[in-house]
């Protein structure tokens, strides 16, 4: 197999040498590499530093005692920045033998081993026999199989990519419904569907072992769900996740849509502005998905990195920190359209909300997203009064 070096922040890696022929993504490759995720390993380093810092800070521990494992880590990229960049004692596995020995190459190229130890395991296996204080999987496709190892595993974060998005945001739904439990709405907030079906999975399996999870930060970008899941042990924290579990009601005539908490609850299916029957998604998570706190701390932890993707990275966590907490977002091209009226700006239909007495924000979601406490008929109205 041949190499090439690749530099993101301050880390120098091979990663594998594709054919100009490979497909994307580059599945001809034996070691899984892929350069479209480097915002992603950018915030990770980020947000693993910040954490870092606060467990620092509550135990008195240097960063070196503190546990970081890459449980699926391919070329190693993603562990070697960590353990490079942070200074946390990081923990690198794959169980492809051309994948751990790519990472034994780069832990030596950067002159790290005594920050990195590398194991060749089943990562279910790894993180059943040994215990981190922050757990990653990046998997290709769904964390699905790793997560019960992970929980178990993980003592004070649990970070989890998810790059099978299709059956998250229902375009795969007999697929997204087999592997998560639940029944995710194929619609204009799917983006935000797959980040809360992926959520409510997890608190589910956490409270099986009497653990609730705290999410930091929770984004979807393109085309992978990443979210940063604090834990908290205890059955009555548990039982208060659990509280935050339910459906959401929609219409996919009118985009009426309606959340109700509780795992077994009765819903209307007629909707209340058309008529129209509605569709019903989940269970899934219907809390925050971020800690505004924690988004102010990597933005000023960003300074100081030197990132490739450093201001995208900075306008996805600060449009996360902004954008208010109410499940589902609307987006403005689409009600534009059903009402046959040109589309307005961004800026003016958040002013035209705030000015009429509603919250409003903007999404990291997409460029024409927004948030609001108004519902759908409000939100028309105020729409169609901007044209008089």
């Amino acid at each position: 197999m041949n190499y090439r070096a690749v530099t993101e922040g301050s880390t120098k890696v091979l990663v594998p040498e594709l054919s100009q022929d490979a497909s994307f993504p580059p599945s001809s490759a034996a070691v899984f590499y892929n350069p479209e995720m480097e915002l992603n390993r950018d915030i990770t380093v980020v947000a693993n530093a910040v954490f870092g810092h606060r467990l620092s800070k509550k135990y008195d521990l240097n960063p070196s005692d503190i546990t970081y494992v890459d449980a699926l880590a391919a070329s190693g990229i993603r562990g070697t920045r960590v353990a490079n960049e942070t200074g946390l004692c990081t923990t690198l596995n794959d169980w492809n033998s051309d994948a751990y020995n790519l990472i034994l190459q780069n832990i030596e190229l950067n002159n790290i081993p005594g920050a990195i130890t590398a194991f060749h395991k089943n990562a279910n296996v790894l993180l059943f026999e040994n215990r981190y204080n922050i757990v990653d999987l990046d998997p290709f496709g769904t964390p699905v199989p790793y997560l019960e190892s992970a929980i178990y595993s993980a003592k004070n974060l649990l970070e989890i990519t998810a790059t099978d998005t299709a059956p998250l945001c229902g375009a795969h739904l007999k697929s997204g419904i087999r592997k998560y439990s639940s029944v995710p709405l194929n619609n204009e907030y799917h983006s935000e569907m797959g980040v809360r079906i992926l959520l409510g999975k997890v608190v589910r399996e956490f409270a099986k072992y009497d653990k609730a999870m705290v999410p930091l930060l929770s984004h979807a970008t393109r085309h992978y769900v990443r979210t940063y899941l604090q834990i908290r042990k205890g059955a009555k924290r548990a039982d208060k996740t659990l509280e935050y579990m339910g459906f959401i009601s929609h219409c996919n005539k009118c985009s009426f849509r309606k959340v109700v908490y509780g795992l077994a609850v009765n819903i209307d299916n007629m909707c209340p502005i058309c008529g129209n029957t509605t569709v019903i998604g989940g269970p899934l998570w219907l809390g925050p998905l971020h800690d505004p706190g924690f988004c102010d701390e990597i933005l000023q932890e960003l300074d100081k990195y030197h990132l490739n993707q450093k201001e995208k990275a900075r306008k996805i966590i600060t449009l996360c920190r902004d954008e208010l907490e109410y499940p589902t977002y609307y987006d403005l091209h689409r009600i534009c359209k059903l009402l046959g009226v040109s589309a307005i700006s961004m800026n003016q239909i958040i002013g035209l909300l705030v000015d009429n007495g509603y919250r409003a924000s903007k999404t990291h979601f997409g460029g024409t997203s927004f948030k609001t406490d108004a519902g759908i008929d409000i939100i028309n109205d105020i729409v169609l009064s901007s044209f008089k």
